[in-house]
């Protein structure tokens, strides 16, 4: 081949290479939707998704506040947990058979019905079972929704289930304010910066306390300055499935 058209070639894909490889998070927040003051979370500038609890005082509002912002808005579902919390509304457990699951997710997506797709709200022993994991996994397949595992348990079968079922899935790489200082969270944010430099796709979690709404206004500024991106959930999970299918046309 001619140096010259070799040179047009490569000028060609490089642009494509560069935006394959470029850095994007996205930040979740979570726990939308029992206290007024969840909404402060949704003056967040920028590409901010939104988790929100089925069947809370101020869910399905700020939900529709949210989208209409642009802003992508998924379901946080409370999952059964290994310490026995109580889990509130809209809740599975692993006594639920599959027609109960199913009725439960029905009843949460009759209150938000655009929202994208379902994280989970603690879950740290039904993501750990294959069954009832499978039969939520075939209701989000059969309506084309995304799956985000929180991993609350490192054991989690949750993203695995989600793949083979044909379900849209990614799960979270960092808690950003488990603890509710400013020293913490911007150690955390720091981290997911580095994350995203070496992954490239990073899926960041916090939640509407305003200690953290105050200290993500000041953060946020920092992906730019790092030439990160900031995008909504469905971003990475298109930029996933172009990942996927060039690898499996690279096997071919």
């Amino acid at each position: 081949m001619p140096v010259l058209r070799l040179l047009l070639i490569l000028s060609l894909l490089l642009p494509f290479f560069s935006s394959a490889q470029s850095a994007q998070v996205a930040i979740i927040i979570d726990d939308i939707g029992y206290r007024k003051s969840d909404s402060q979370a949704l003056y967040l500038p920028g590409d901010i998704s939104y988790a929100i609890l089925p069947h809370t005082p101020y869910g399905k509002s700020l939900a529709l506040q949210a989208k209409a912002q642009n802003n992508e808005v998924i379901l946080h579902i409370p999952m059964e947990a290994k310490n026995g919390k109580k889990l509130g509304p809209g809740a599975l457990t692993s006594t639920m058979n599959e027609e109960g699951i199913r009725q439960s997710l029905t009843n949460a997506f009759l209150e938000v019905p655009f929202a994208l797709g379902i994280n989970n709200h603690m879950g740290s022993k039904l993501t750990e079972l294959y069954q009832p994991m499978a039969w939520t996994m075939q209701f989000l397949s059969e309506r084309n929704l995304m799956f985000i595992d929180s991993m609350t348990t490192s054991a989690s079968q949750a993203e695995k289930i989600a793949i083979h079922f044909g379900v849209p899935s990614l799960h979270r790489h960092i808690f950003l304010d488990n603890k509710l200082e400013y020293s913490y969270i911007q150690s955390q944010f720091e981290q997911l910066i580095r994350d995203a430099k070496r992954e490239h796709k990073v899926v960041a979690i916090a939640h509407p306390h305003p200690e953290t709404i105050a200290a993500l206004i000041k953060l946020l500024p920092l992906l730019e300055q790092n030439h990160i991106q900031l995008v909504p959930i469905s971003a990475l999970l298109s930029n996933k499935a172009i990942e996927q299918n060039q690898r499996l046309s690279a096997e071919d």
